[in-house]
């Protein structure tokens, strides 16, 4: 991107001209936002080679290689988003790299389709974790109950026709008695099963496979701040099979050469990136909200960390029961603010909502101060 371009982006807000509200994300990495801010080097890939041909089996290559240099994997790939990602990965322990059986799908006579996954990890995202497996064919097989699961209960639902086992990281995820994922491979290692890791909005990049994973998908357009995207990474052989799914259930699952390029920048970026320096841009971000919501007697806040040890922290807006707000009400007035504060919602019906610094734009953080102060009357 030339200067003069980034000058007129800079001064030019497309949701605008577009129609859209300019809302600001206090939420996070939430897909429903548009995910995160992406990098500038992945938005100058992307720019650079929107109008050039290449041959895409060598980017993707060239694409293996850098994933594979940022997670430790064996070979990477790279697909329309995780979902996709945890989709191929699933059909690839189905099929192998048996390209009959590829073509075929989601039909899987004759194939292992069993595929294991804690129940308190079934989780919705947008879309159900059990649809996004389902259509490769396979068949979800639940281990435990939605509040423990047992050694002996994945042990004993290892069959003959066990594909695979995914393991879910995930604020989502029930967060306490479901089996960590050392024993979870373990097990399932014991009796030759893959195990696949969903990863989707983690920061480490290497530890799942450093802790047993056979493959770990990744969104590339979370914290990473590429383009909408996963990332497939961890067993050669698997993620070869991945990438043959394109040959099949995964054709509408591709990506063109700009995705691909601006995820091989975001990974490059992210081994560069001041981590700390954006960790303490975050604390200012947080240390201000807390000074602003103080003298609230409609509210009490406090720092919570990230559920999945990501390194972030984020401020938790109690709405007391002496207040005349719900957190329901108070999410629904910042969000119908001018500029609009999308805080993290989901748990409103608990009597809180959280305020997620990680996506800011310079400035941002003083307005989402002003809004608050506004709804509060402070």
């Amino acid at each position: 991107m030339t200067a003069t371009a980034a000058s007129a982006s800079a001064q030019t807000d497309i949701r605008r001209e577009l129609g859209l509200r300019p809302v600001i994300n206090a939420s996070g990495t939430m897909t429903v936002l548009g995910a995160s801010i992406m990098v500038p080097e992945a938005i100058a890939a992307m720019a650079a080679i929107a109008g050039e041909f290449v041959e895409m089996q060598q980017l993707h290559q060239l694409a293996s290689e850098a994933v594979a240099s940022a997670t430790g994997a064996e070979a990477g790939f790279i697909t329309a988003s995780c979902a996709s990602a945890i989709t191929l990965a699933v059909a690839a322990t189905l099929t192998g790299d048996r390209l009959l059986a590829i073509e075929r799908l989601p039909d899987t006579t004759g194939l292992k389709r069993e595929v294991l996954v804690q129940l308190g990890h079934m989780v919705g995202y947008g879309a159900s974790l059990e649809q996004t497996i389902a259509m490769t064919g396979a068949r979800v097989v639940p281990v435990g109950t939605v509040s423990m699961a047992r050694d002996y209960q994945l042990d004993q639902a290892i069959t003959g026709s066990t594909a695979c086992a995914v393991f879910v990281v995930s604020h989502m995820t029930v967060q306490y008695a479901m089996l960590g994922l050392e024993e979870f491979c373990r097990i399932c290692h014991a009796k030759g099963v893959p195990v696949i890791v969903d990863a989707a909005s983690e920061y480490d990049l290497r530890g799942f496979l450093a802790r047993g994973a056979d493959l770990v998908v990744y969104s590339g357009h979370k914290f990473l701040g590429g383009p909408t995207s996963g990332i497939v990474a961890g067993s050669r052989a698997l993620v070869q099979a991945a990438a043959l799914q394109n040959r099949g259930i995964g054709r509408g699952m591709k990506v063109g050469k700009e995705s691909i390029a601006g995820v091989m920048a975001a990974l490059k970026a992210w081994g560069r990136r001041d981590h700390q320096a954006i960790r303490a841009r975050e604390r200012q971000a947080l240390d201000l909200w807390m000074q602003v919501l103080a003298p609230s007697a409609d509210v009490h806040c406090r720092l919570v960390p990230d559920p999945t040890g990501n390194p972030l922290d984020r401020l938790r807006v109690i709405v007391l029961t002496s207040s005349h707000w719900t957190a329901r009400r108070l999410a629904d007035a910042l969000a119908a603010a001018d500029p609009p504060v999308m805080v993290r919602d989901y748990q409103t019906d608990l009597g809180y909502f959280d305020l997620d610094p990680c996506n800011l734009h310079p400035g941002e953080a003083e307005k989402v101060a002003h809004q608050l102060a506004a709804c509060l009357s402070l």
